[in-house]
Protein backbone atom coordinates (compact mmCIF):
# COMPACT_ATOMS: atom_id res chain seq x y z
CA UNK A 1 0.00 0.00 0.00
CA UNK A 2 1.49 3.36 -0.81
CA UNK A 3 2.27 6.29 1.76
CA UNK A 4 1.80 9.79 1.14
CA UNK A 5 4.04 11.16 4.15
CA UNK A 6 3.18 14.63 5.87
CA UNK A 7 4.71 16.23 8.00
CA UNK A 8 3.28 18.17 10.60
CA UNK A 9 3.74 22.03 11.73
CA UNK A 10 7.06 22.54 13.55
CA UNK A 11 5.63 24.86 15.74
CA UNK A 12 2.19 25.73 16.82
CA UNK A 13 2.64 29.33 15.04
CA UNK A 14 2.98 27.42 11.90
CA UNK A 15 -0.12 25.04 12.45
CA UNK A 16 -2.28 27.97 13.17
CA UNK A 17 -0.93 29.31 9.76
CA UNK A 18 -2.07 25.68 8.48
CA UNK A 19 -5.43 26.39 9.79
CA UNK A 20 -5.97 29.35 8.38
CA UNK A 21 -4.97 28.71 5.20
CA UNK A 22 -7.16 25.56 5.32
CA UNK A 23 -10.29 27.82 6.31
CA UNK A 24 -10.48 27.18 9.90
CA UNK A 25 -10.21 23.23 9.08
CA UNK A 26 -8.27 21.50 12.00
CA UNK A 27 -5.75 18.44 10.90
CA UNK A 28 -8.20 16.20 11.11
CA UNK A 29 -10.31 17.32 9.08
CA UNK A 30 -8.13 17.65 5.59
CA UNK A 31 -9.75 16.23 2.45
CA UNK A 32 -8.56 12.84 1.13
CA UNK A 33 -5.71 13.50 -0.59
CA UNK A 34 -5.88 12.18 -4.85
CA UNK A 35 -4.39 9.40 -6.61
CA UNK A 36 -5.26 6.75 -4.28
CA UNK A 37 -2.37 7.34 -1.41
CA UNK A 38 -2.93 6.36 1.69
CA UNK A 39 -2.53 9.23 4.07
CA UNK A 40 -0.37 8.78 7.15
CA UNK A 41 0.80 11.94 9.83
CA UNK A 42 4.37 11.24 11.22
CA UNK A 43 4.30 11.98 14.54
CA UNK A 44 7.73 13.93 15.37
CA UNK A 45 8.20 11.61 18.46
CA UNK A 46 7.29 8.31 17.03
CA UNK A 47 10.07 9.47 14.59
CA UNK A 48 13.43 9.53 16.02
CA UNK A 49 15.50 10.04 13.20
CA UNK A 50 13.60 12.93 11.45
CA UNK A 51 15.90 15.76 12.94
CA UNK A 52 18.74 14.33 11.55
CA UNK A 53 17.16 13.64 8.09
CA UNK A 54 15.81 17.31 8.07
CA UNK A 55 19.29 18.59 8.89
CA UNK A 56 20.63 16.36 6.10
CA UNK A 57 18.30 17.92 4.03
CA UNK A 58 18.21 20.96 1.78
CA UNK A 59 13.73 20.97 1.84
CA UNK A 60 13.33 22.92 4.85
CA UNK A 61 10.58 22.18 7.28
CA UNK A 62 7.97 25.00 5.61
CA UNK A 63 8.91 23.35 2.17
CA UNK A 64 7.69 19.85 3.37
CA UNK A 65 4.18 20.53 3.15
CA UNK A 66 4.60 20.29 -0.97
CA UNK A 67 6.85 17.23 -0.62
CA UNK A 68 4.68 14.10 -1.98
CA UNK A 69 6.33 11.16 -1.26
CA UNK A 70 4.40 8.04 -2.02
CA UNK A 71 6.37 4.70 -1.47
CA UNK A 72 5.10 1.26 -3.08
CA UNK A 73 6.80 -2.70 -3.50
CA UNK A 74 10.54 -3.43 -4.10
CA UNK A 75 11.52 0.22 -2.89
CA UNK A 76 9.61 2.54 -5.30
CA UNK A 77 9.06 5.68 -4.18
CA UNK A 78 7.33 8.57 -6.30
CA UNK A 79 8.80 11.80 -5.89
CA UNK A 80 5.53 13.51 -6.49
CA UNK A 81 4.41 17.06 -7.88
CA UNK A 82 1.44 18.66 -6.42
CA UNK A 83 -1.71 19.11 -7.44
CA UNK A 84 -4.54 21.51 -7.40
CA UNK A 85 -7.09 18.73 -5.59
CA UNK A 86 -4.09 19.03 -2.77
CA UNK A 87 -5.74 22.12 -1.63
CA UNK A 88 -8.80 22.38 -3.32
CA UNK A 89 -10.64 18.93 -3.25
CA UNK A 90 -13.88 19.63 -4.24
CA UNK A 91 -12.35 20.82 -7.47
CA UNK A 92 -14.49 20.08 -10.37
CA UNK A 93 -13.12 17.68 -13.70
CA UNK A 94 -14.21 17.45 -17.22
CA UNK A 95 -13.56 15.28 -20.43
CA UNK A 96 -9.96 16.19 -22.45
CA UNK A 97 -10.97 17.67 -25.69
CA UNK A 98 -8.10 16.18 -27.23
CA UNK A 99 -10.47 12.92 -27.16
CA UNK A 100 -12.35 14.27 -29.49
CA UNK A 101 -9.67 15.90 -31.88
CA UNK A 102 -9.37 13.93 -35.64
CA UNK A 103 -5.41 14.52 -35.52
CA UNK A 104 -5.10 12.51 -32.75
CA UNK A 105 -8.03 9.81 -33.37
CA UNK A 106 -5.81 7.28 -34.86
CA UNK A 107 -3.52 7.79 -32.19
CA UNK A 108 -3.49 4.12 -29.93
CA UNK A 109 -3.86 5.14 -26.05
CA UNK A 110 -2.77 8.30 -26.77
CA UNK A 111 -3.72 9.02 -23.01
CA UNK A 112 -1.09 8.42 -20.39
CA UNK A 113 -2.28 6.07 -17.88
CA UNK A 114 -2.57 8.05 -14.23
CA UNK A 115 -0.25 5.14 -12.61
CA UNK A 116 2.60 6.00 -15.49
CA UNK A 117 6.10 6.60 -13.45
CA UNK A 118 9.56 7.30 -14.65
CA UNK A 119 12.63 6.08 -13.40
CA UNK A 120 15.38 8.13 -12.16
CA UNK A 121 17.74 5.46 -12.47
CA UNK A 122 17.72 3.09 -15.32
CA UNK A 123 21.04 1.30 -14.47
CA UNK A 124 20.38 -1.20 -12.26
CA UNK A 125 21.45 -4.99 -10.95
CA UNK A 126 19.99 -7.82 -10.41
CA UNK A 127 18.45 -7.00 -6.53
CA UNK A 128 18.52 -3.55 -7.09
CA UNK A 129 15.65 -1.53 -4.83
CA UNK A 130 12.94 0.46 -8.05
CA UNK A 131 14.55 3.55 -6.44
CA UNK A 132 12.59 7.04 -6.72
CA UNK A 133 9.99 7.87 -9.69
CA UNK A 134 8.46 11.26 -11.31
CA UNK A 135 5.21 11.42 -13.35
CA UNK A 136 5.61 10.56 -16.58
CA UNK A 137 4.44 13.63 -18.94
CA UNK A 138 1.63 13.48 -21.54
CA UNK A 139 -2.18 14.44 -21.82
CA UNK A 140 -4.76 12.95 -19.10
CA UNK A 141 -8.89 12.13 -19.93
CA UNK A 142 -9.65 13.97 -17.62
CA UNK A 143 -8.68 17.89 -17.28
CA UNK A 144 -9.59 20.42 -14.35
CA UNK A 145 -9.70 23.49 -16.92
CA UNK A 146 -12.59 23.69 -19.31
CA UNK A 147 -10.82 25.88 -22.37
CA UNK A 148 -13.28 28.77 -22.65
CA UNK A 149 -12.62 28.94 -18.76
CA UNK A 150 -8.11 28.81 -19.37
CA UNK A 151 -6.56 32.58 -19.32
CA UNK A 152 -2.74 31.70 -19.75
CA UNK A 153 0.10 33.77 -19.77
CA UNK A 154 3.93 33.18 -20.46
CA UNK A 155 7.23 34.38 -19.23
CA UNK A 156 11.03 34.35 -20.29
CA UNK A 157 13.65 34.94 -17.58
CA UNK A 158 17.56 35.25 -17.49
CA UNK A 159 20.16 35.05 -20.35
CA UNK A 160 19.23 33.84 -23.81
CA UNK A 161 19.24 30.48 -25.39
CA UNK A 162 19.15 29.31 -28.48
CA UNK A 163 14.74 28.00 -28.51
CA UNK A 164 12.94 29.94 -26.38
CA UNK A 165 11.57 31.35 -29.12
CA UNK A 166 9.96 27.95 -29.85
CA UNK A 167 9.26 27.04 -26.56
CA UNK A 168 6.79 30.42 -26.56
CA UNK A 169 5.59 29.35 -30.22
CA UNK A 170 4.83 26.05 -29.18
CA UNK A 171 3.33 26.91 -26.30
CA UNK A 172 1.16 29.16 -27.85
CA UNK A 173 0.22 26.91 -30.56
CA UNK A 174 -0.23 24.05 -28.33
CA UNK A 175 -2.72 25.71 -26.20
CA UNK A 176 -4.38 26.88 -28.97
CA UNK A 177 -4.65 23.86 -31.40
CA UNK A 178 -4.71 21.21 -28.56
CA UNK A 179 -7.29 22.59 -26.18
CA UNK A 180 -9.00 25.11 -28.02
CA UNK A 181 -7.66 28.47 -25.51
CA UNK A 182 -8.35 31.69 -27.22
CA UNK A 183 -6.77 33.64 -23.97
CA UNK A 184 -2.99 33.85 -24.48
CA UNK A 185 -0.89 36.40 -22.88
CA UNK A 186 2.88 37.03 -22.84
CA UNK A 187 4.53 38.95 -20.12
CA UNK A 188 6.99 40.88 -21.61
CA UNK A 189 11.09 41.19 -19.85
CA UNK A 190 10.82 39.03 -16.99
CA UNK A 191 8.94 38.15 -14.07
CA UNK A 192 9.39 42.56 -13.43
CA UNK A 193 6.77 42.58 -16.68
CA UNK A 194 3.93 41.48 -14.33
CA UNK A 195 3.63 44.20 -12.67
CA UNK A 196 5.51 46.89 -14.88
CA UNK A 197 3.94 45.80 -18.49
CA UNK A 198 0.72 45.45 -20.04
CA UNK A 199 0.46 42.13 -21.25
CA UNK A 200 0.56 41.21 -24.59
CA UNK A 201 -1.90 39.21 -26.70
CA UNK A 202 -0.35 36.26 -28.58
CA UNK A 203 -1.93 34.15 -31.18
CA UNK A 204 -1.03 31.17 -33.11
CA UNK A 205 -0.85 33.67 -36.08
CA UNK A 206 1.54 36.29 -34.01
CA UNK A 207 4.27 33.80 -33.19
CA UNK A 208 4.08 31.84 -36.30
CA UNK A 209 7.68 31.78 -37.56
CA UNK A 210 9.29 32.97 -34.42
CA UNK A 211 11.34 29.76 -34.25
CA UNK A 212 13.33 30.78 -36.95
CA UNK A 213 14.53 33.83 -34.91
CA UNK A 214 17.13 34.11 -31.65
CA UNK A 215 16.18 35.53 -28.44
CA UNK A 216 12.95 35.97 -27.09
CA UNK A 217 10.09 38.27 -28.54
CA UNK A 218 8.68 38.47 -24.95
CA UNK A 219 11.94 40.30 -24.05
CA UNK A 220 13.99 39.08 -20.46
CA UNK A 221 15.57 39.78 -17.73
CA UNK A 222 17.49 38.74 -14.27
CA UNK A 223 15.89 39.93 -10.76
CA UNK A 224 12.97 41.46 -10.95
CA UNK A 225 10.98 38.67 -8.79
CA UNK A 226 8.30 40.17 -6.36
CA UNK A 227 6.13 37.15 -5.50
CA UNK A 228 3.61 38.96 -3.74
CA UNK A 229 3.42 41.81 -6.67
CA UNK A 230 3.40 39.18 -9.53
CA UNK A 231 0.70 36.98 -7.88
CA UNK A 232 -1.24 40.22 -6.85
CA UNK A 233 -1.40 40.31 -10.89
CA UNK A 234 -2.07 36.89 -11.84
CA UNK A 235 -5.17 37.04 -9.51
CA UNK A 236 -6.08 40.47 -11.02
CA UNK A 237 -6.20 39.69 -14.27
CA UNK A 238 -7.76 36.21 -13.85
CA UNK A 239 -4.84 34.32 -15.17
CA UNK A 240 -5.09 30.38 -14.25
CA UNK A 241 -1.90 28.58 -16.15
CA UNK A 242 1.45 30.25 -15.79
CA UNK A 243 4.23 28.95 -17.98
CA UNK A 244 7.78 29.74 -16.96
CA UNK A 245 10.70 29.81 -18.95
CA UNK A 246 13.87 29.90 -17.07
CA UNK A 247 16.86 28.68 -15.29
CA UNK A 248 16.96 27.03 -11.68
CA UNK A 249 17.07 30.69 -10.19
CA UNK A 250 13.68 31.86 -12.02
CA UNK A 251 12.56 28.19 -11.21
CA UNK A 252 13.19 28.89 -7.73
CA UNK A 253 10.86 31.67 -8.51
CA UNK A 254 8.08 29.37 -9.91
CA UNK A 255 8.40 27.51 -6.74
CA UNK A 256 7.52 30.77 -4.71
CA UNK A 257 4.50 31.84 -6.95
CA UNK A 258 3.09 28.44 -6.61
CA UNK A 259 3.75 28.63 -2.89
CA UNK A 260 1.61 32.04 -2.74
CA UNK A 261 -0.87 30.48 -4.79
CA UNK A 262 -1.29 27.79 -3.07
CA UNK A 263 -1.56 29.96 0.32
CA UNK A 264 -4.23 32.14 -1.33
CA UNK A 265 -6.26 28.75 -3.06
CA UNK A 266 -6.25 29.74 -6.03
CA UNK A 267 -7.07 27.83 -9.18
CA UNK A 268 -3.80 28.37 -10.79
CA UNK A 269 -1.24 25.65 -12.18
CA UNK A 270 2.14 26.70 -12.54
CA UNK A 271 4.25 25.07 -15.15
CA UNK A 272 8.13 25.60 -14.98
CA UNK A 273 10.22 24.81 -18.52
CA UNK A 274 13.74 25.21 -17.27
CA UNK A 275 16.05 26.73 -19.57
CA UNK A 276 20.05 26.85 -19.45
CA UNK A 277 22.72 26.79 -21.81
CA UNK A 278 25.03 25.76 -19.34
CA UNK A 279 23.13 22.54 -19.45
CA UNK A 280 23.36 22.67 -15.44
CA UNK A 281 19.68 22.08 -14.68
CA UNK A 282 19.60 18.91 -11.83
CA UNK A 283 17.59 15.57 -13.06
CA UNK A 284 16.92 16.11 -16.60
CA UNK A 285 18.44 14.46 -19.22
CA UNK A 286 20.02 18.22 -20.88
CA UNK A 287 18.04 21.58 -21.24
CA UNK A 288 17.40 22.97 -24.74
CA UNK A 289 19.53 24.70 -26.54
CA UNK A 290 22.65 23.12 -25.66
CA UNK A 291 22.67 20.91 -28.96
CA UNK A 292 22.21 24.31 -30.65
CA UNK A 293 25.22 26.10 -28.51
CA UNK A 294 27.94 22.86 -28.89
CA UNK A 295 26.69 23.05 -32.44
CA UNK A 296 27.74 26.47 -32.84
CA UNK A 297 30.88 26.41 -30.26
CA UNK A 298 32.49 23.93 -32.67
CA UNK A 299 32.34 26.46 -35.51
CA UNK A 300 34.47 28.72 -32.87
CA UNK A 301 36.92 26.06 -32.90
CA UNK A 302 37.05 25.41 -36.38
CA UNK A 303 38.24 29.18 -36.90
CA UNK A 304 40.35 29.03 -34.25
CA UNK A 305 41.97 25.93 -35.73
CA UNK A 306 42.21 28.05 -38.96
CA UNK A 307 44.21 30.81 -37.16
CA UNK A 308 46.52 28.92 -35.60
CA UNK A 309 47.59 26.58 -38.15
CA UNK A 310 48.06 29.07 -40.34
CA UNK A 311 50.49 30.78 -38.37
CA UNK A 312 53.91 30.31 -36.79
CA UNK A 313 53.61 28.17 -33.55
CA UNK A 314 49.68 29.72 -33.20
CA UNK A 315 47.12 29.25 -30.94
CA UNK A 316 43.64 29.56 -30.88
CA UNK A 317 42.30 30.67 -27.49
CA UNK A 318 38.01 29.83 -27.25
CA UNK A 319 36.35 30.97 -24.30
CA UNK A 320 32.73 28.88 -24.28
CA UNK A 321 29.95 29.47 -21.27
CA UNK A 322 29.82 27.74 -18.56
CA UNK A 323 29.68 29.37 -15.14
CA UNK A 324 29.67 26.52 -12.96
CA UNK A 325 29.43 23.30 -15.64
CA UNK A 326 31.75 22.77 -18.30
CA UNK A 327 29.14 20.75 -20.60
CA UNK A 328 29.29 22.89 -23.48
CA UNK A 329 33.64 23.07 -23.52
CA UNK A 330 33.23 19.17 -23.02
CA UNK A 331 31.26 18.18 -25.72
CA UNK A 332 32.21 20.95 -28.24
CA UNK A 333 36.26 19.91 -28.04
CA UNK A 334 34.90 16.01 -28.60
CA UNK A 335 32.86 16.85 -31.37
CA UNK A 336 35.97 18.87 -32.51
CA UNK A 337 38.96 16.42 -32.38
CA UNK A 338 41.02 19.60 -33.16
CA UNK A 339 41.15 20.74 -29.28
CA UNK A 340 44.34 20.25 -26.97
CA UNK A 341 43.53 21.70 -24.16
CA UNK A 342 40.32 22.13 -22.24
CA UNK A 343 39.50 24.03 -19.39
CA UNK A 344 36.60 23.33 -16.88
CA UNK A 345 35.40 24.79 -13.42
CA UNK A 346 34.96 21.26 -12.43
CA UNK A 347 38.91 20.56 -12.96
CA UNK A 348 41.39 22.51 -11.53
CA UNK A 349 44.46 23.48 -12.99
CA UNK A 350 48.02 25.53 -12.40
CA UNK A 351 50.07 27.77 -15.02
CA UNK A 352 53.54 27.33 -14.23
CA UNK A 353 56.03 24.58 -12.83
CA UNK A 354 56.51 20.78 -13.67
CA UNK A 355 53.07 19.61 -15.32
CA UNK A 356 51.92 23.06 -15.22
CA UNK A 357 49.45 24.46 -18.66
CA UNK A 358 52.44 26.32 -19.54
CA UNK A 359 54.81 24.03 -20.13
CA UNK A 360 52.26 21.57 -21.93
CA UNK A 361 51.96 24.61 -24.32
CA UNK A 362 55.72 24.71 -24.67
CA UNK A 363 55.51 20.57 -25.46
CA UNK A 364 52.45 20.95 -27.68
CA UNK A 365 53.82 23.89 -29.88
CA UNK A 366 57.21 21.84 -30.64
CA UNK A 367 55.37 18.68 -31.76
CA UNK A 368 52.73 20.35 -34.25
CA UNK A 369 53.47 24.28 -34.74
CA UNK A 370 50.06 25.23 -33.67
CA UNK A 371 47.62 24.51 -30.33
CA UNK A 372 43.79 25.39 -29.69
CA UNK A 373 42.86 25.58 -26.29
CA UNK A 374 38.97 25.58 -25.33
CA UNK A 375 38.18 27.00 -21.94
CA UNK A 376 34.60 27.78 -20.24
CA UNK A 377 34.05 31.05 -18.46
CA UNK A 378 33.77 29.46 -15.12
CA UNK A 379 37.44 28.03 -15.16
CA UNK A 380 40.44 28.97 -13.14
CA UNK A 381 38.75 31.75 -11.54
CA UNK A 382 40.75 31.11 -8.34
CA UNK A 383 44.03 31.19 -10.21
CA UNK A 384 43.37 34.31 -11.22
CA UNK A 385 41.92 35.73 -8.11
CA UNK A 386 45.38 35.57 -6.72
CA UNK A 387 46.76 37.77 -9.36
CA UNK A 388 43.52 39.89 -10.07
CA UNK A 389 41.46 41.69 -6.88
CA UNK A 390 37.93 40.24 -6.84
CA UNK A 391 35.31 42.49 -6.20
CA UNK A 392 32.50 40.12 -5.47
CA UNK A 393 29.90 41.91 -7.47
CA UNK A 394 26.85 39.97 -8.68
CA UNK A 395 24.11 40.67 -11.33
CA UNK A 396 20.42 41.05 -10.91
CA UNK A 397 19.90 37.45 -10.24
CA UNK A 398 22.54 37.37 -7.98
CA UNK A 399 25.16 35.71 -10.01
CA UNK A 400 28.72 36.33 -9.10
CA UNK A 401 30.24 38.51 -11.84
CA UNK A 402 32.93 35.99 -13.11
CA UNK A 403 36.91 37.55 -14.21
CA UNK A 404 37.30 36.85 -17.94
CA UNK A 405 39.46 33.63 -17.88
CA UNK A 406 40.15 33.84 -21.53
CA UNK A 407 41.74 37.41 -21.68
CA UNK A 408 43.65 36.86 -18.45
CA UNK A 409 45.48 33.35 -20.50
CA UNK A 410 46.16 34.99 -23.21
CA UNK A 411 48.27 37.52 -21.50
CA UNK A 412 49.58 34.79 -19.24
CA UNK A 413 50.73 32.73 -22.45
CA UNK A 414 52.32 35.94 -23.96
CA UNK A 415 53.97 37.09 -21.06
CA UNK A 416 55.81 33.26 -20.57
CA UNK A 417 56.80 33.26 -24.27
CA UNK A 418 58.31 36.48 -24.50
CA UNK A 419 60.40 36.12 -21.78
CA UNK A 420 61.66 32.94 -23.19
CA UNK A 421 62.26 34.59 -26.56
CA UNK A 422 60.03 32.83 -28.30
CA UNK A 423 58.11 33.61 -31.13
CA UNK A 424 54.68 32.88 -31.16
CA UNK A 425 50.81 34.00 -31.83
CA UNK A 426 47.40 33.94 -30.34
CA UNK A 427 44.56 34.65 -30.89
CA UNK A 428 41.39 34.72 -28.55
CA UNK A 429 37.92 34.38 -29.53
CA UNK A 430 34.95 34.96 -27.61
CA UNK A 431 31.46 33.60 -29.18
CA UNK A 432 29.55 33.57 -26.17
CA UNK A 433 26.84 36.55 -27.19
CA UNK A 434 27.01 34.94 -30.39
CA UNK A 435 26.04 31.36 -29.76
CA UNK A 436 23.31 32.55 -27.34
CA UNK A 437 21.58 34.43 -29.78
CA UNK A 438 21.22 32.38 -32.43
CA UNK A 439 18.06 30.04 -33.45
CA UNK A 440 17.64 26.34 -32.53
CA UNK A 441 18.63 23.63 -34.69
CA UNK A 442 16.64 21.11 -35.36
CA UNK A 443 16.50 18.86 -32.99
CA UNK A 444 16.54 21.70 -30.38
CA UNK A 445 13.45 22.58 -32.31
CA UNK A 446 12.33 18.95 -31.63
CA UNK A 447 13.15 19.03 -28.52
CA UNK A 448 11.13 22.15 -27.37
CA UNK A 449 8.17 21.38 -28.77
CA UNK A 450 7.79 18.32 -26.80
CA UNK A 451 8.38 20.38 -23.73
CA UNK A 452 6.03 22.55 -24.51
CA UNK A 453 3.29 20.05 -24.88
CA UNK A 454 4.21 18.35 -21.89
CA UNK A 455 3.94 21.56 -20.13
CA UNK A 456 0.36 22.00 -21.35
CA UNK A 457 -0.68 18.44 -20.64
CA UNK A 458 0.39 18.83 -17.29
CA UNK A 459 -0.86 22.51 -16.49
CA UNK A 460 -3.96 21.08 -18.31
CA UNK A 461 -4.48 18.18 -15.99
CA UNK A 462 -3.85 20.36 -12.90
CA UNK A 463 -0.01 19.98 -12.11
CA UNK A 464 2.34 22.70 -10.59
CA UNK A 465 5.70 21.13 -11.62
CA UNK A 466 9.11 21.63 -13.63
CA UNK A 467 8.53 19.93 -17.42
CA UNK A 468 12.13 17.73 -17.85
CA UNK A 469 13.17 14.82 -19.95
CA UNK A 470 14.77 12.20 -17.80
CA UNK A 471 16.09 9.13 -19.55
CA UNK A 472 14.54 9.67 -22.37
CA UNK A 473 10.82 10.32 -21.17
CA UNK A 474 9.33 13.62 -20.04
CA UNK A 475 8.42 14.14 -16.77
CA UNK A 476 6.65 16.20 -14.21
CA UNK A 477 9.49 16.85 -12.02
CA UNK A 478 8.91 18.65 -8.49
CA UNK A 479 10.57 21.95 -8.33
CA UNK A 480 12.72 21.34 -5.16
CA UNK A 481 14.57 18.74 -7.05
CA UNK A 482 15.76 21.08 -10.11
CA UNK A 483 16.90 23.93 -7.81
CA UNK A 484 18.34 22.40 -5.22
CA UNK A 485 21.56 21.02 -6.83
CA UNK A 486 23.53 21.80 -9.91
CA UNK A 487 24.73 19.17 -12.75
CA UNK A 488 28.50 19.24 -12.98
CA UNK A 489 30.81 17.73 -15.07
CA UNK A 490 32.40 14.55 -13.24
CA UNK A 491 36.17 14.24 -13.86
CA UNK A 492 35.93 11.22 -11.94
CA UNK A 493 33.62 9.76 -14.71
CA UNK A 494 34.47 8.27 -18.34
CA UNK A 495 32.97 10.89 -20.49
CA UNK A 496 35.65 13.38 -19.00
CA UNK A 497 38.59 10.51 -19.38
CA UNK A 498 37.51 10.36 -23.05
CA UNK A 499 38.26 14.04 -23.67
CA UNK A 500 41.59 13.34 -22.11
CA UNK A 501 42.25 10.44 -24.71
CA UNK A 502 41.04 12.86 -27.46
CA UNK A 503 42.84 15.85 -26.46
CA UNK A 504 46.54 14.20 -24.92
CA UNK A 505 46.06 17.17 -22.07
CA UNK A 506 47.41 16.18 -18.67
CA UNK A 507 44.56 16.04 -16.13
CA UNK A 508 46.63 18.40 -14.20
CA UNK A 509 44.90 16.77 -10.83
CA UNK A 510 46.84 15.53 -7.71
CA UNK A 511 45.48 12.64 -6.17
CA UNK A 512 44.01 15.04 -3.63
CA UNK A 513 42.31 16.81 -5.83
CA UNK A 514 40.91 13.38 -7.49
CA UNK A 515 39.73 12.36 -4.23
CA UNK A 516 37.94 15.67 -3.13
CA UNK A 517 36.38 15.61 -6.75
CA UNK A 518 35.08 11.68 -5.68
CA UNK A 519 33.65 13.09 -2.27
CA UNK A 520 32.08 16.47 -4.09
CA UNK A 521 30.63 13.80 -6.74
CA UNK A 522 29.19 11.69 -3.72
CA UNK A 523 27.75 14.66 -2.38
CA UNK A 524 26.34 16.42 -4.77
CA UNK A 525 24.46 13.31 -6.22
CA UNK A 526 23.00 12.99 -2.70
CA UNK A 527 19.63 14.65 -3.27
CA UNK A 528 18.09 16.22 -0.72
CA UNK A 529 15.30 14.48 1.19
CA UNK A 530 11.71 15.97 1.58
CA UNK A 531 11.22 16.39 5.65
CA UNK A 532 10.05 13.14 7.42
CA UNK A 533 11.24 10.92 4.80
CA UNK A 534 11.83 7.17 6.64
CA UNK A 535 14.67 4.96 5.79
CA UNK A 536 13.05 3.51 2.84
CA UNK A 537 12.75 6.40 0.88
CA UNK A 538 16.04 7.65 2.13
CA UNK A 539 17.75 4.52 0.64
CA UNK A 540 15.52 4.89 -2.49
CA UNK A 541 16.86 8.56 -3.00
CA UNK A 542 20.08 7.32 -2.23
CA UNK A 543 20.22 4.47 -4.54
CA UNK A 544 18.98 6.72 -7.53
CA UNK A 545 21.71 9.45 -6.85
CA UNK A 546 24.31 7.06 -7.77
CA UNK A 547 23.02 7.68 -11.31
CA UNK A 548 23.90 11.43 -12.83
CA UNK A 549 21.41 12.16 -16.14
CA UNK A 550 24.12 13.87 -17.28
CA UNK A 551 26.59 11.16 -15.66
CA UNK A 552 28.45 8.34 -17.57
CA UNK A 553 27.91 7.24 -20.97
Amino acid sequence: MASHIILPPDDEEQRQRDEEEDGGQSASEHAPLPFSAMCVRISRDSYPNLRALRNASAVSLADAAYAKISEGDFGYVLDDVPHLADYLPDIPTYPNPLQDHPAYSTVKQYFVNEDDTVPQKVVVQKNSRRGVHFRRAGPRQRVYFESDEVKACIVTCGGLCPGLNTVIRELVCGLSHMYNVNKIYGIQNGYKGFYSSNYLAVTPKTVNDIHKRGGTVLGTSRGGHDTKKIVDNIQDRGINQVYIIGGDGTQKGAYEIYKEIRKRGLKVAVAGVPKTIDNDIAIIDKSFGFDSAVEEAQRAIDSAHVEACSAENGIGLVKLMGRYSGFIAMYATLASRDVDCCLIPESPFYMDGEGGLLQYIEKRLKENKHMVIVVAEGAGQDIIAKSIPSSDQQDASGNKLLLDIGLWLTHKIKDHFKSKKVEMTIKYIDPTYMIRAIPSNASDNVYCTLLAHSAIHGAMAGYSFTVGMVNGRHTYIPFYRVTSTRNKVKITDRMWARLLSSTNQPSFLSQKDIDEAREADRLANKPPLPSGANQSVANAFGQSASSSSNGEI
